[in-house]
């Protein structure tokens, strides 16, 4: 049984005066989509028949197949507490059906859902996810426009009057309490103007979603005071970038199987498989995870951002580390994904990584309780640690060889994203850019 009924968004609509309720889904690249429709067309929606124009969306349909079906999730109702004046304004997060009735497979969110039977099937019952986003907060110019002034000189764990973007963090820890998040954690991060706001696990669906509302909370927010949020991976030279580690666990029922009280750091041979399993398809999934040319200019020596294939349980310039809690909290830390992946799909090939491993029953390398970044290469290859791709262009070749990967996003989100994400990189390769002029104009 869900957490709502029918009866309970028609009654929740009246009581909140709700005059407008957004139908929201995410497209392949991860961009929030939504239909807006007034309370009068909610039985409509609530009946799964509200239809929408699916060619106008990346990667969804051809214009002669465009008619899609909205199917809300009713548990995923809640009701921005920002918008004020003439009624509020809700949302329900929807799966994408095609006209037969059938799921579809362009749907990121139905394609996560996919790949968790695949994961039931191996006695699991849920792959929980504690994400861990950051962002960046720049001054709005006189024209309402991003610029590329900070907000803050802050660091690491400072306070105002370093922190200048305490007050809006502030705020939007406030705005996503009301809208029932759970945060656990809320600091400057340790860039200028870059900050990280950590809230509660959940089944992986349910993080996947919390994702995305926190995104549009932290943007919508931070406008509020003046600001633009954004998760681009690295909008700065010379500091930190952006990432989303990504804490993972599969459960049975309520038993996390990653945890064994006699075994080797406290973990199970499941856990030791399903690490060997995201390191075996790192190469793979990194693509997705990864997904913009920006992206691989985070994953660089020296800025704390993963860009070795190695796992650990101390140290945190690995691919992988395992916090220090155990018991329920027993957990694999993915730490180079970033917050421009879609999360459906980093989930899914994730996921789908960690059970290639569970069914083959990989076994790790040796961990490495070293600084990789101050190994040279020549100690790196002789421990056997290789490099994550170091561009968009290489990912993609690893995506499309891997197998297991390629499964874990289907036929039809695989083609239409190695399409766009090829169009992405061929954009970057023949502009010109600044600092080419720079060094080049005069000098030849």
């Amino acid at each position: 049984m869900g957490k709502y009924s029918k009866e309970d968004i028609q009654r929740l609509v009246k009581e909140e005066d709700v005059n407008f309720i957004r139908l929201q889904f995410t497209d392949i690249l991860g961009v929030i989509k939504n239909v807006e429709i007034p309370t009068s067309q909610l039985d409509k929606a609530l009946d799964n028949k509200m239809m929408f124009d699916g060619s106008s969306i990346d990667g969804f349909v051809r214009i002669e197949e465009s008619d899609m079906y909205l199917f809300p999730d009713l548990d995923t109702w809640v009701v921005f507490p920002w918008i004020t004046g003439k009624g509020k304004v809700a949302r329900l997060i929807c799966d994408i059906y095609s006209p037969d009735g059938t799921p579809f497979a362009g749907d990121p969110r139905t394609n996560l859902k996919r790949v968790l039977k695949e994961m039931e099937e191996l006695g699991f019952t849920h792959f929980n996810l504690g994400p861990e986003p950051e962002f960046f907060l720049f001054k709005l110019d006189d024209r309402g426009e991003p610029s590329l002034e900070l907000n803050d000189h802050g660091g690491y764990f400072d306070l105002a009057p370093m922190d200048l973007g305490e007050n809006c963090r502030r705020d939007i820890v406030l705005e996503l309490e009301e809208m029932g998040f759970e945060i656990e954690a809320s600091h400057h991060e340790v860039a200028p103007g870059q900050h990280e706001i950590d809230f509660k696990y959940a089944d992986a669906i349910k993080a996947c979603d919390d994702i995305q509302t926190f995104k549009l909370v932290v943007k919508t927010i931070a406008r509020k005071h003046g600001l633009h949020a954004t998760f681009m991976p690295k909008p700065l030279f010379g500091v930190n970038g952006s990432g989303m580690h990504m804490n993972v666990s599969l459960f049975d029922g309520d038993r996390n199987t990653f945890l064994d009280e006699d075994g080797e750091l406290k973990l199970s041979e499941t856990a030791y498989q399903f690490i060997a399993g995201i390191i075996e398809h790192a190469k793979g999934f990194t693509a997705v995870t990864n997904p913009l040319v920006n992206s691989y200019k985070r994953l660089v020596p020296g800025y704390e951002a993963p860009c070795y294939i190695a796992w650990s349980g101390q140290n945190r310039s690995p691919l992988i580390r395992i916090p220090a809690s155990r018991g329920l909290s027993t957990r694999v830390e993915v730490r180079s994904v970033d917050p421009a992946a879609n999360p459906y799909l980093a989930m899914a090939v994730l996921l789908g990584a960690g059970l290639d491993g569970i069914r083959r029953k990989l076994t790790p390398p040796n961990a490495v309780d070293r600084n990789i970044y101050a190994m040279n290469k020549r100690e790196r290859e002789a421990v056997g640690i290789e490099d994550l791709p170091g561009t968009l262009y290489l990912a993609l070749e690893e995506l499309q060889k891997d197998e297991v990967m390629t499964k874990a996003l289907g036929e039809h989100i695989l083609n239409n994203f190695v399409e766009a994400k090829e169009i992405e990189w061929d954009m970057f390769r023949t502009s010109v850019h600044p600092w080419e002029r720079e060094q080049y104009l005069k000098m030849y």
